[in-house]
């Protein structure tokens, strides 16, 4: 069970290292045996390398053994996302997660050697992260194939929800499968999945931890319970605003994270897709570790997306 974790940030858009170790506690304590820090959820393309760094070295220090950190994010520039790459090695992660080379739309040779170079670069284990709708490519089944030969590449994370590819790379390759859509993460753990790296798990990591545990010890009925009652949750953050803006406003009204801030050109959730977060969220079951009796939205806060100092522009 892998968190992809949210960066928690100050009224004014800086990151707040204290809410950020204070959430990573959360995380780890609650049954994460890894955190993605700088990943899409955690606003990478609109942090600087200095605080990407910075992430991975601040996640070593609260998981202490406990759990293990990856770095995710990479860049669609292959140098740019070796050097990041190589200094989060140094810094201490885990592991890297590298996703699919986004808006240049490479073909699938320039994919393939983008992911080779980097798992050249370092000797961290390697997630390759297969999300068509934010990078505008797949990952096709033939370059997930050849790539899943290097001796470094030894996972993937599918946002892809193509159930049938998934099972032919589960048969035909020795990766470590990682479900990337949370409504999807019992399906593919069903079919087979490693894990999940998941949004909602910044929310409700005991009860991913829960619905693993039942997988594992083949007790279905109990994991598809947990599914169910996750569901409404999992439609709050994901379905109405971006996964990143939508856990922070529910992370914030949880009295989680001390402000729902993100970066421009994200912005907080505007009124009526407020009111439809706080809808699903009214309709969420028990889960364990988590109580929305005190649940305390606050719209003011969030709808302050718009920031007059944009932060995280200087490299």
């Amino acid at each position: 069970m892998l968190v992809a974790l949210v960066t928690p940030m100050t009224a004014e858009g800086e990151v707040d290292w204290d809410a950020t170790e204070k959430h990573l506690d959360y995380v780890i304590s609650n049954g994460a045996n890894g955190v993605v820090v700088t990943g899409t959820t955690g606003e990478t393309s609109t942090l600087t390398d200095a605080e990407k760094i910075k992430l991975v070295e601040v996640g070593k220090s609260v998981a202490a053994g406990r759990a293990k950190i990856i770095t995710g994010g990479g860049s669609n520039e292959t140098a740019h996302a070796m050097q990041l790459y190589k200094a989060s090695e140094k810094a201490g992660a885990d592991g890297v997660m590298i996703v699919t080379p986004y808006y240049n739309k490479p073909t699938q040779a320039g994919v393939l050697t983008h992911f080779r170079l980097i798992a050249d670069a370092t000797d961290l284990p390697v997630i390759l992260y297969d999300i068509p709708g934010r990078a505008g490519i797949p990952i096709a089944f033939e370059t997930i194939l050849r790539a899943a030969k290097h001796p470094n590449i030894v996972a993937i994370k599918d946002a892809k929800g193509d159930f049938a590819q998934a099972s032919r790379v589960m048969n035909e390759t020795d990766l470590l499968y990682f479900s990337g859509d949370d409504s999807n993460v019992l399906p593919h753990l069903a079919i087979g999945a490693t894990g999940l790296i998941g949004v909602t798990a910044n929310l409700a990591p005991r009860a991913y931890r829960d619905m693993i545990d039942a997988t594992n010890n083949n007790d279905f009925a109990a994991a598809l319970k947990i599914h169910g009652a996750l569901e409404p949750l999992v439609r709050a953050a994901m379905t109405h605003v971006p996964g990143t803006v939508a856990a922070k406003y529910i992370l914030h009204g949880l009295g989680q994270i001390g402000s729902p801030r993100v970066r421009l050109p994200l912005v907080g959730p505007e009124e009526t897709e407020a009111a439809r977060i706080e809808a699903d969220i009214d309709k969420v079951g028990v889960i364990p570790g988590l109580n929305f009796e005190n649940f305390r939205p606050d719209r003011n806060a969030a709808a302050g997306g718009a920031l007059p100092k944009v932060a995280g522009t200087t490299r």
